[in-house]
């Protein structure tokens, strides 16, 4: 008689976006049979994401005992953190004992350390945390052109320049993004978050050969904080006059791919990845 077929169990911890859904669809889509289950967060996660899985626990930001919980009950070995929280409600946290000693131990509070620490604590329940771009490798674009006009010859300059500086930024753990124009850093990604920053380097720059570049950070950990762009990133750039976009080949995923083609294609913004 044959053993009973193990169920693989992913347990999703989901931030707001459309992360957690493609996130979900594409491993129903290469994982047949997978049983999905979602830590969703109180005025983050989208309540239709609900019907996405199988099963749903709704938490305050900051229950980390709770979600722990819940995962082992519902029997998960690998878990995986898509989406964002807004820094409203992470100023907002109110941390249960576990989530208090966690903070306790940590020194310095960025987005490496914290949720590097998450980690561990999934990890002394036997939960590993997955690759932020698990089964979404299809949307990590190779180097060269990805949609858009070609970038000119200016523009090319540009992007190395951009992305030069973007990678130091980064490994200070300063931002991810910026703006740049002829050689000049017009605006630099910080707490405020990307669309921010497109929007002052936009006005900077009157909105005239504008780029937008954005990198991972230098050895990123990516199980979690993976660069993304989605259609509201090309939305904010038609905003602001930024013409064209510079990513990382290999490391920046594509949210949402065919509307972020579609709307580069109709404004006419250039993406280009740089390895």
């Amino acid at each position: 008689m044959d053993a009973p077929r193990t169920i693989r169990t992913i347990g999703i911890i989901a931030g707001n976006g459309v992360y957690p859904d493609t996130f979900a669809e594409a491993a129903r889509r290469k994982a047949p049979g997978v049983r999905l289950v979602a830590a969703a967060f109180e005025g983050e996660t989208t309540p239709e994401f609900a019907s996405r899985v199988d099963a749903v626990e709704w938490l305050r930001v900051g229950q980390l005992g709770k979600m722990i919980k819940f995962f082992v009950r519902e029997g998960v070995k690998e878990a995986v953190m898509v989406g964002q929280i807004s820094p409203k409600n992470l100023f907002d946290l109110r941390p249960d004992l576990r989530t208090l000693f966690l903070l306790a131990r940590v020194k310095q509070r960025n987005a490496e350390t914290l949720f590097g620490a998450i980690a561990d604590e999934l990890q002394k329940d036997g939960i590993e945390l997955l690759p932020a771009t698990t089964f979404l490798e299809d949307l990590l674009p190779g180097p060269g052109p990805v949609c858009g006009p070609a970038l000119k010859a200016r523009q090319l300059e540009d992007a190395a320049f951009g992305f030069r500086i973007a990678k130091e930024t980064s490994r200070l753990d300063i931002g991810q993004s910026l703006v740049v124009r002829h050689g000049t850093v017009l605006a630099v990604e910080a707490f405020e978050g990307t669309n921010v920053c497109i929007r002052r380097g936009g006005e900077l720059g009157r909105r005239k050969d504008v780029m937008l570049v954005k990198v991972s950070k230098p050895n990123q950990d990516f199980r979690f904080d993976v660069p993304v762009i989605g259609p509201q990133t090309i939305e904010t750039c038609v905003e602001a006059g930024v013409g064209a976009i510079t990513v990382e080949a290999r490391k920046t995923l594509f949210l949402q791919k065919e509307t972020v083609f579609a709307l580069c294609a109709k404004h006419a913004i250039s993406v280009h990845a740089v390895e």
